[in-house]
């Protein structure tokens, strides 16, 4: 059994014996636990479960001396023992990214010893001017800082649950605040224009432009479609997978999430573009020959490989800018009306929130705009579209008033 010794009031040391060595010097392994975030009448009871978790740990053969363990080091083990087995590989690059950040201005600190204040000065340097990587005048944003707060609480909860510490520091910081704005995107008559705009532009790009509107794919998703997931008879497409490049990786095919695959139905008129985008393609194998590779991915590079994810994205908004400065300089066009015909700089990916939000506001309710947008959870629909769904409900709410207060509406007109 481990011996618990009180030595302060916060403070406990815990020891378990663990045998001889071959001298015969008796062999023991101590923990010292920090109590001082724990009520005080529970002080005690704590610290006979710590010595009982402690002597399973060293039984197990899992004991790591925490007291002298790095964030930098828990975070390796983390890594190692979590990370590289269970994320994607997308989140994990992602997260390795900012721990090169992170690592050079705490991964010196003792596990044990990560206090709220370290970070709250660590968010705080991510707010200088001069911090930024790319230049830019001022710090880093708050939904990039907010980033980095959740990783770094994400890894400290991991070592909370595997017993390294007794509570996470990152719990006891406030989020950085990250003001909700509205998920950008075109309305319908924006949307209507741009979809007459690219009847003039290569198939290939017309064809993923109105996929994107009338599916609301991923970037990735769009990237990844295969012939075998179109089904032509009953105007479905099936969404499984997703095309990404990572460089230490190049470009490779990931399946979804399991809640993300999902079967969405298209408008016939997208089944018919596609059929004229398929034979459009089979000419193009013919004239490649062998030099076509072993594909039957719909968007391809022009001798059949897999297309780099951004291709569309990079596309899309050279079209707008380029549709822009036509009309700017347009002199057929007054300068007053010139505003009328031009296109704001929405990303690609404003083509899926325009797809959701198109959705909403013809009445499709939320639990169907989730699923064909592959959210694990309605609450993710609900909280990018709150702006929408808001415009949405308060349309509800007019109509469902306009029938019973005719003699109000009557009065007012009177």
């Amino acid at each position: 059994m481990a011996s618990i010794k009180k030595r302060s009031v916060s403070s406990y040391l815990l020891t378990v014996s663990c045998g001889y060595d071959k001298q015969g010097k008796k062999i023991t392994k101590t923990r010292t636990v920090n109590m001082s975030d724990i009520p005080f009448k529970r002080r005690d009871a704590e610290a006979e479960r710590q010595a009982i978790l402690f002597e399973e740990e060293i039984k197990k053969g899992h004991f790591v001396d925490n007291e002298r363990l790095t964030f930098a080091e828990f975070t390796d083990k983390w890594l190692s023992d979590y990370a590289d087995i269970n994320l994607q590989p997308k989140t994990l690059h992602e997260y390795k990214r900012l721990l090169k950040r992170i690592i050079p201005v705490l991964g010196g600190i003792k596990l044990i010893q990560l206090r709220p204040t370290h970070l709250t000065e660590f968010y705080n340097n991510l707010r200088e001017n001069g911090i930024r990587q790319d230049g830019k005048e001022g710090g880093l944003s708050e939904r990039s800082i907010l980033h980095y707060h959740r990783l770094i609480s994400t890894i400290m909860t991991c070592a909370l649950q595997w017993g390294f510490i007794l509570n996470n520091p990152a719990s006891r910081v406030k989020e950085p605040k990250v003001a909700k704005g509205e998920a950008r995107h075109f309305n319908i008559e924006q949307t209507e224009y741009i979809l007459h705009l690219i009847e003039n532009e290569p198939l290939k790009y017309r064809t993923m432009i109105v996929l994107s509107i009338y599916g609301g794919m991923r970037e990735g998703e769009l990237a990844a479609l295969a012939w075998s997931d179109i089904d032509f008879s009953n105007f479905t497409i099936s969404i499984s997978k997703s095309l990404q490049h990572l460089p230490e990786k190049g470009t490779f095919i990931k399946s979804t999430k399991t809640e993300n695959s999902r079967v969405i139905s298209v408008p016939k008129s997208v089944i018919y573009l596609l059929k004229e985008y398929k034979k459009w393609q089979n000419e193009e194998k013919l004239n490649m020959g062998n030099l076509w590779h072993v594909s039957n991915n719909i968007f391809t590079t022009l001798d059949g490989g897999y297309i780099f994810p951004s291709t569309v994205s990079k596309w899309f908004l050279k079209f707008i800018r380029k549709h822009n400065k036509t009309i700017k300089n347009d002199n057929t066009i007054k300068q007053q009306d010139k505003p009328l015909y031009l296109l704001p700089e929405v990303n690609f990916h404003g083509l899926r929130h325009t797809s959701a939000t198109l959705l909403i506001n013809q009445g499709v309710d939320i639990s169907t705009v989730s699923k064909r947008l592959g959210h694990a959870r309605t609450s993710t629909t609900m909280d990018i579209y709150s702006h929408s769904l808001l415009k949405a409900d308060v349309e509800a709410s007019n109509k469902l008033d306009n029938p019973f207060n005719k003699k109000l509406q009557n009065k007012e007109q009177g």
